[in-house]
């Protein structure tokens, strides 16, 4: 039987990111008598909790910074949290983050005992390994956590072997997609007119305009490629600070024209953009300590039949069946890149095969109604302290 589970989350809608919504797909299956989500804080947030029926309290979880400067606010959180452990019922605490979320319940644990397990993405541990003082926290939320979920091999790696837990306490569990929602469409010349790609050959991404996206190389790119593909548009859709470098940069390139800055889109626009463009790139790298830790848009991009090309760095690999329905390549320099595009766009027959398998393949192992039930059988079986 399912113990009665608070998730405690920062990042949950309608916060934009992956890890939220893999928790909402997740958490919003479970029984409503066995679910409370502690979440964070931010604009829409009553309006969002008002579209569905799932327990959710929202607290000032949000820390600029996750040390122990901001000890007094741990301990208010904690305080907050405990409350709701003893009102709700509470018997197991569902930690997004290391920081600060397992920081948190760790506090909680100590003054109530309450048993707590804590989500992994890979970034997050990389970034807090940087710190003394992070990995000091770090250390001391995994040691009190009865289990620790990866969301990739790649992290799991991470955690046995730069963290040193035990296997028996890191289980692996990925994100997934809502096949049903993320579906293939025929093309269709008044949706591609809409979005500005009449006639044209496009190469998408989907994510925030941060570094290690690596938008910026695929625009470095795009000289080489439209040397022999003259019809070739970059759509780029999310929002981030490096939009006025990616920019400036594209003015540089002298590549203006053939790249569309479609910023924070609502979810039809991003659901069109998938299953319009013809092949879709996240061209992540490693930024020391920062990198891709799965990469939810490669699934669903895969769920709406497109083929996909990835960073050759983190778990992106794992999101897809190589070369079968994607592939990967490193994208530190444009290189490589412009070459495997070059290469990829020759072949339109070839891609649309790709999207295919790649829409099977996503089906068979990534579907969130199946993920769901494993997630319910593993959180029956989460142990105590």
């Amino acid at each position: 039987m399912l113990p009665k589970i608070l998730l405690l989350s920062d990042i949950f809608p309608p916060k934009i990111g992956g890890s939220g919504r893999w928790f909402w797909e997740i958490y919003s299956r479970l029984p409503r008598d066995r679910v409370v989500v502690a979440a964070g804080e931010g604009p829409g947030a009553d309006e969002f909790d008002r579209t569905h029926d799932v327990t959710t309290l929202r607290l000032p979880i949000e820390m600029r910074a996750r040390g122990l400067r901001n000890l007094k606010h741990y301990w208010s959180l904690a305080g907050r949290v405990g409350k709701i452990v003893s009102s709700e019922g509470i018997t197991a605490i569902h930690c997004a983050r290391n920081l600060p979320e397992a920081f948190v319940a760790y506090l909680v644990q100590k003054r109530r005992g309450t048993a707590y397990l804590c989500y992994a993405h890979g970034e997050d541990i990389g970034g807090s390994s940087t710190s003394r003082e992070l990995a000091w926290m770090t250390r001391r939320a995994f040691a009190g956590a009865s289990l620790v979920i990866a969301n990739s091999q790649n992290t799991r790696d991470m955690l046995l072997n730069d963290w040193g837990l035990p296997e028996s306490k890191v289980r692996l569990f990925t994100p997934g997609v809502d096949t049903r929602r993320f579906a293939p469409a025929p093309p269709d010349e008044a949706v591609r007119a809409g979005l500005g790609w009449t006639g044209r050959t496009v190469l998408l991404t989907v994510g925030r305009l941060q570094k290690r996206k690596g938008q910026d190389c695929l625009i470095r790119a795009l000289k080489e490629i439209r040397r022999t593909h003259p019809t070739v548009l970059y759509a780029v859709l999310g929002d981030g600070d490096e939009l006025p470098h990616l920019k400036a940069l594209a003015e540089a390139e002298g590549v203006a024209e053939i790249v569309q800055f479609l910023g924070g889109a609502t979810d039809e626009t991003l659901l069109r953009c998938y299953q319009q463009c013809d092949l879709f790139v996240l061209p992540n790298r490693t930024i020391e300590p920062d990198f891709e830790g799965f990469g939810m848009v490669l699934l669903e991009a895969q769920a709406c039949g497109k083929p996909v090309v990835a960073g050759a760095s983190g778990g992106t690999a794992e999101t897809m069946r190589i070369p079968e329905t994607g592939r990967v390549v490193a994208c530190d320099d444009p290189g490589p890149l412009a070459a495997l595009l070059t290469e990829l766009l020759s072949d339109p027959a070839g891609l649309r095969a790709m999207g295919e398998r790649g829409r099977e393949w996503v089906c068979a192992h990534f579907d969130w109604d199946a993920l769901s039930r494993r997630a319910a059988e593993l959180f029956s079986e989460f142990p105590r302290p």
